[in-house]
C-alpha cells in the first residue's frame, strides 16, 4: 500500500519532471524503519521533490520532529507546500551541512544526496548528527561495484558503526549504519 501522502509527492514529481526521487523499494525500506519505536528526531538530507520524506513522513508518530533539506529553492518551496499542514515536519532549504548540525542528534537519518562527492567530509559530518544508536540509510548505491568505493569504504570499515549492506532491487542497493 502506498500512503496518500507518497502519492501527493510523487504526482509534485511529476508535476516538475524530478526523475531522482527515491525508489519504491527504498521507500517501504524507509516506511517500515520510521514505523519501529524510540525515534525522537528525525532528518533527510536531500529532499527533492518529498517523495523518500513522504514514506518516513507517513509511518512517524505525529509529534515526531521531522527535518529535510533541499539546497535547491524551487524543490524546496514544492516540499513546503506538500507538507504545509504538518507543523512537525520542517523543509529547510540550503546546504545541509549548514542546517542540519543545530537540530542534530537524529535517530534516523536518510542521507539521500551528494554522497559520492565527499565520502570522508561528508561522512563525518553525517555520522557526527547522529544519536547514540541512530540509524543512517544511504541509497542509490550499485551492487558488486568493481573497484574502489570510497562511500562504502567510509560507511562499511569504521568501528564507531555497526553498518550492512542490503539489496533493494537487483540493481541497487543501501547502506544501513548504527552509530556506536
Amino acid at each position: 500500500m502506498v500512503p496518500p501522502l507518497v502519492e501527493k509527492a510523487l504526482a509534485l514529481t511529476e508535476r516538475l519532471g524530478f526523475e531522482r526521487s527515491c525508489l519504491p523499494e527504498v521507500g517501504r525500506l524507509l516506511h517500515v524503519l520510521a514505523a519501529s519505536r524510540g525515534h525522537e528526531r528525525v532528518a533527510e538530507i536531500g529532499t527533492g521533490t518529498g517523495v523518500g520524506a513522504a514514506w518516513i513522513v507517513s509511518a512517524l508518530p505525529p509529534q515526531t520532529p521531522f527535518f529535510t533539506t533541499e539546497i535547491d529553492a524551487d524543490r524546496a518551496a514544492a516540499a513546503r507546500d506538500l507538507f504545509a499542514g504538518d507543523e512537525n515536519v520542517h523543509v529547510l532549504e540550503g546546504d545541509w551541512r549548514e542546517r542540519l548540525p543545530p537540530e542534530a542528534p537524529f535517530d534516523l537519518l536518510f542521507y539521500d544526496a551528494m554522497k559520492q562527492l565527499r565520502p570522508q567530509q561528508d561522512g563525518e559530518l553525517v555520522a557526527g548528527l547522529l544519536a547514540p544508536g541512530g540509524l543512517v540509510v544511504l541509497d542509490d548505491l550499485t551492487p558488486g561495484f568493481a573497484g574502489p568505493d570510497p562511500v562504502r569504504e567510509f560507511w562499511l570499515t569504521r568501528a564507531d558503526l555497526a553498518a550492512t549492506e542490503v539489496l533493494t532491487t537487483p540493481a541497487s542497493a543501501a547502506i544501513l549504519a548504527v552509530r556506536r
